[in-house]
């Protein structure tokens, strides 16, 4: 019997603010506020998508600004990110790194400023109330202004003492080129923030590599597309640059056709460093412990390579040393631990 990989520490760093809500957190929302949900979110939930046209990429996103408007009141961050911490600590997780885009709802929380103050007080809540380490990565829009991300960077900059630890891009890369935004990750990376674009997701490997050239990545959300490329992933391993892969939402938005073709073992087996990622939970379906359960059934891997994934996404995090040592040292333990004892059988 194996190892209960519940019980397997382990850090979380792909997981947006929105698509982090629980599935009946939305439909309780948006019935209490009289709000009409398409049948995707609903009864069809979770939704077919494919994501590799800009038909299908509109769909996502019209999905998702959705599911955001159900987050009206303060209450109801301090609820979304409580439930997550919760569900983080239930799969094992000992550290999580949430990505939350201000911009999104400053019009509903009094501005920027005020709106990631909210959420970085709704998150040390959360983080206390669940027992579990939690950060925020400021991420800006790449189908947006590059001067916005410059507005974003800074205010990310301005609170690193409150728990910022990150600075991301998102969205299409089709409609934003990774190089525009140099500017922003230079304010950023200055400052002694994280660097954490995403790439490699619906373009190629050219797109993971402009990141890591143009941007200074020290992670890449997603990253899949660099198994395209033997040179760029010896690059990523020299270089020990973590690739956020998210299996589930790879074959959600149609960039894998199912999960065999998401290449982990392949950038796993080339040195790459791997932060196993959920990314939105509430479009995809599932949570982190998933993404983990395809890495033992699908790519095959046996205990001691799941507690390697495992050590890599602490290692990659922007977790205090002590934290650190704790849970590379609980990982260990998990492994030291007897095999589990086959469940007797009924005569």
């Amino acid at each position: 019997m194996p190892r209960p990989l519940t019980d397997l520490p382990k850090a979380h760093l792909h997981l947006h603010f929105t698509g982090s809500m629980r599935h009946t957190t939305l439909i309780e929302l948006a019935r209490e506020q009289g709000l009409h949900l398409p049948d995707a979110l609903e009864q069809d939930w979770p939704p077919r998508l494919r994501a590799t046209d800009e038909r299908g990429w509109f769909r996502f996103q019209r999905l998702y600004d959705i599911a955001r408007t159900v987050l009206r009141r303060e209450s109801d961050v301090y609820r979304l990110l409580r439930e997550a911490a919760e569900d983080e600590a239930a799969e094992g997780s000992r550290w999580l790194e949430i990505q939350v885009d201000p911009s999104g709802y400053a019009h509903r929380f009094g501005g920027l400023t005020p709106t990631l103050e909210l959420m970085l007080d709704a998150t040390h809540r959360a983080a206390a109330h669940a027992g579990i380490g939690m950060a925020v990565v400021v991420a800006a829009n790449r189908t947006r202004h590059p001067l916005d991300a410059k507005t974003l960077a800074r205010l990310a900059t301005h609170h690193m003492d409150q728990g910022v630890v990150g600075f991301g891009l998102s969205n299409d890369e089709r409609r934003g080129r990774a190089r525009d935004f140099d500017g922003a990750f230079r304010l950023a990376r200055r400052a002694g923030l994280l660097a954490v674009p995403h790439g490699g997701e619906l373009l190629g490997a050219a797109s993971v590599a402009e990141c890591l050239d143009e941007l200074g990545a020290d992670r890449i959300g997603h990253g899949v597309r660099a198994a395209e490329s033997p040179r760029l992933m010896e690059r990523l391993a020299d270089r020990q640059i973590t690739c956020e892969v998210c299996p589930t939402s790879n074959v959600g938005l149609g960039v894998a056709e199912q999960a065999q073709d998401v290449p982990l073992r392949r950038l796993f087996d080339a040195g790459v460093p791997i932060a196993l990622g959920a990314d939105d939970p509430l479009l995809f379906g599932a949570r982190l412990l998933p993404q983990y359960e395809l890495a033992r059934q699908v790519y095959g891997f046996r205990d001691a390579e799941l507690a390697e994934l495992a050590r890599q996404s602490i290692r990659a995090s922007a977790a205090p040393e002590e934290v650190r040592k704790n849970v590379l040292r609980e990982i260990d333990e998990w492994l030291a631990a007897p095999d589990p004892e086959p469940e007797a059988t009924a005569p």
